[in-house]
């Protein structure tokens, strides 16, 4: 995650005392050292399967600080008489490039320490590595790719670029594979009997994404898709109507007041009392934007969900350009979004390739393409002479102003012990509902705000088969589950770059990408996001495998699927706090500015600045970066 000891004077009062400061005799016992799990022979956090994510021993000691039991059973700290000019707490994306721009800023001698409560770095940037018939094989446990509705900043792009990753390039170069639709397959529905009536597969979904030749092509597309599945001839013909229809609901009124009215209204009743659509219509869509938002569309405007693509809108004549929380225009095409790219294990490699940069010891290799496959060595990434350290099992528990406020002392539990460190600066790379508890001694009007943003629960779910001919049998390679425990389920991208290939034969193993996003539908957003972080957290990892071979084996059944046979290795990769919360205009007021919760949250306390993508209010990658540079910002502005 994320008493009053003086630090070093300000050379002239002025600048920073970079990298001059020695690790006093009485430093962290090398004993102590040895202790830390990731110096264990073997230590390679990827490739353990389970519960992962937020997983048993990452968590623990949070919530007994957030319940008030943790100080009273702690202990007196030991301390460990280390010095940094920068302690960062958080080692996800947005904590090593708050490292990485803290060098740039005050020199490469900068003496730096992230601690992470998780047994990885990365954050939600989690790398998911399987050997599968002894063939490396990955996929995301979380951040998927490179993509945001905005265009990166300069110094988002600059860093990125810096690390080695051309975006534009690399799409043309290692591009997405046409290799399913080669094999004839596409996307289905599973229409599961617990809300449909009965367990059904659908294959050859229409792609909303793809416009036919023909107006009656579509209509002949999804008249053929419907007519083979379990719903009712008054919700066939309703979904039909929304799917192809171009009927303006709205006539009458301009573009502009058509987008004021769409964002006011959910898709769920813009669907019923607009489009006036048969209630039962609803439970085929309801699910459709949970992987976007974290809710379904009870809970998400209507507008929002025209920029995604969904339909009902293609007879609107909306003119293109921002929706209320996206910068896209229909059918999803970028008005002026980032590139796109994704890497086999997601953004786990900008991870890989930032602690690259940080501990080029840690991590072999010299290019974007080479880290993919590259192995790191754990042991060396709390080297004492490494300028830069990381340490892993290390939960923040007090973040402290100096009695001067001119240093922080920070404490930390790992390995059963309380440890104290001291620095020049803290930066909480951390989720903003923690901060609090780390920084008891904030304003109360931050703490409120901070308290604000609930991060988005998910669960990314990783199953490597050993093969995927129930798949090919079917035609598909992805599905649907509207009402199921599972929202979807794909194949894993056919993308192949540097010595990484993908699987191409339905006769070899493959991972599968399975999501479920725990929302509790007619509740304010925020509300079903704290509902679902509670259902998450006491959710084991039995439950999450039993519903995973269930509604497989329901679902390609008819293809010959036996989870018994079939299924090698799960890793279950749970966020109870998933991604950043993003404003939402049906629950979220309309504040003025420089007064969201956000941008009132991240205000600096003394020598300690806040980054993570909570500060942007949103779960970009770039923005994770930006709120990176301007906590390090902020720093430079106190010291000058």
């Amino acid at each position: 995650m994320d008493r009053a000891i003086t630090r070093r004077d300000f050379l002239n009062g002025a600048a920073m005392a970079i990298g001059s400061t020695a690790i006093p005799s009485r430093a962290f016992p090398q004993s102590a050292m040895s202790r830390e799990k990731q110096n264990a022979p073997g230590y390679n956090p990827p490739v353990v399967t389970g519960l992962r994510g937020s997983h048993p021993g990452s968590f623990e000691i949070a919530h007994s600080l957030r319940d008030g039991t943790f100080w009273p059973s702690a202990g007196n700290p030991v301390d460990t008489g280390e010095h940094y000019d920068l302690i960062v707490v958080g080692a996800g994306i947005s904590g090593l490039s708050a490292a990485h721009f803290f060098r740039d800023r005050f020199g490469s001698n900068a003496r730096i320490l992230i601690l992470e409560n998780h047994d990885d770095f990365g954050g939600h940037a989690k790398r998911n590595e399987f050997h599968l018939s002894g063939k490396l094989q990955l996929l995301n446990g979380g951040t998927m790719l490179i993509d945001s509705p905005t265009a990166y900043s300069k110094e988002a792009a600059a860093l990125v670029s810096k690390l080695g990753i051309d975006p534009v390039a690399f799409e043309k170069k290692y591009p997405i594979h046409d290799l399913y639709s080669s094999l004839g397959l596409g996307s289905g529905v599973f229409f599961d009997k617990q809300t449909f009536g009965q367990d059904r597969l659908v294959a050859n979904l229409p792609a909303e994404w793809e416009e036919p030749a023909s107006d009656r092509a579509k209509s002949a597309q999804w008249n053929e898709f419907l007519s083979k599945s379990p719903l009712s001839d008054s919700v066939k013909k309703d979904i039909l109507r929304i799917e192809t229809a171009v009927t303006d609901y709205l006539s009458g009124l301009s573009s502009s007041d058509k987008k004021t009215r769409l964002s006011k209204v959910s898709y769920k009743d813009f669907l019923l009392t607009i489009a006036k659509v048969d209630p039962a219509v609803i439970a085929f869509y309801q699910t459709r934007t949970n992987g976007e938002w974290g809710v379904g569309i009870d809970a998400e405007p209507a507008l929002d969900c025209w920029a995604l693509g969904l339909p009902g809108f293609q007879g609107m004549n909306l003119e293109a350009g921002p929706a209320s929380r996206m910068s896209y225009s229909a059918a999803g095409y970028s008005t002026g979004g980032s590139s796109r790219f994704h890497f086999p294990d997601g953004n786990a490699t900008i991870a890989r390739l930032l602690v690259r940069e940080l501990i080029p010891d840690a991590v072999p290799g010299h290019t974007a393409e080479d880290v993919v496959t590259a192995q790191v060595a754990y042991d060396r990434l709390d080297r004492e002479t490494n300028g830069t350290r990381i340490r892993l099992n290390s939960t923040v528990v007090r973040a402290e102003n100096t009695a001067s406020s001119r240093g922080v002392v920070v404490t930390y539990a790992a390995n059963g012990k309380v440890f104290t460190a001291r620095a020049n600066s803290c930066v909480l790379a951390c989720w903003n509902m923690a901060i609090p508890y780390l920084c008891p001694d904030l304003p109360e009007k931050q703490k409120e705000a901070l308290h604000y943003l609930v991060k988005v629960p998910l669960v990314y779910t990783s199953v490597g088969l050993r093969n995927w001919n129930a798949f090919k049998k079917l035609g598909i390679h992805s599905i649907q589950s509207p009402g199921a425990y599972w929202n979807s389920a794909s194949l894993n991208w056919p993308i192949d770059i540097g010595e990484y290939k993908s699987p191409r034969s339905p006769d070899e193993p493959i991972l599968v990408h399975m999501s479920r996003t725990p929302c509790k539908p007619g509740l304010p957003a925020r509300e079903q996001h704290k509902a679902g972080r509670m259902e998450l957290l006491v959710t084991s990892f039995e439950t999450f495998e039993r519903n995973i071979r269930d509604q497989l084996v329901r679902s390609l059944a008819a293809g010959g699927f036996d989870p018994v046979l079939d299924i090698e290795a799960i890793t279950v990769n749970r966020w109870p706090h998933g991604y950043g919360y993003e404003y939402n205009p049906l629950f979220d007021p309309d504040w003025p500015a420089g007064q969201a919760p956000h941008e009132l949250g991240r205000r600096p306390h003394g020598r300690i600045t806040i980054a993570n993508s909570d500060s942007g209010a949103t779960a970009y990658t770039d923005v994770a970066i930006d709120q990176a540079f301007r906590a390090v910002e902020e720093l430079h502005g106190s010291t000058s």
